[in-house]
């Protein structure tokens, strides 16, 4: 059975009526970028953009085209420490929001392994 109304569509739709669901997509954006999954983060940087503020506004915050942010979240996009963070920066500040990163330790699991 196929899907009967466009990701993106209901990603936005979503995100416009529930403000905790619009936080829980950026605070995954930036645990990914932090957890070093780059090309998950940039995906739901993407989602998130597309979901709310759009590019021109983030582009205008942070004086980029908005062709360049798109092209930095692309998949082939390689962008910057400082360009990267000046996005999340400004998507915090318009959400009213402010992530900190708090070390934990990672869980080490043992794998078993049956050859």
């Amino acid at each position: 059975m196929g899907l009967t109304r466009n990701f993106d569509e209901t990603v936005r739709s979503r995100a416009q009526r529930d403000p905790k669901f619009r936080e829980a997509l950026l605070k995954e954006a930036i645990e990914a970028m932090v957890g070093g999954e780059v090309e998950l983060s940039k995906a739901l940087l993407r989602d998130y953009i597309n979901a709310t503020v759009g590019f021109k506004s983030v582009g205008t915050a942070i004086n980029k085209s908005p062709k360049s942010i798109m092209r930095m979240l692309s998949r082939d996009g390689n962008p910057n420490v400082n360009n990267l963070f000046s996005v999340t920066r400004f998507l915090q500040e318009d959400a009213g929001v402010k992530f900190k990163v708090v070390s934990a330790k990672a869980k080490r699991t043992k794998m078993n392994v049956e050859v």
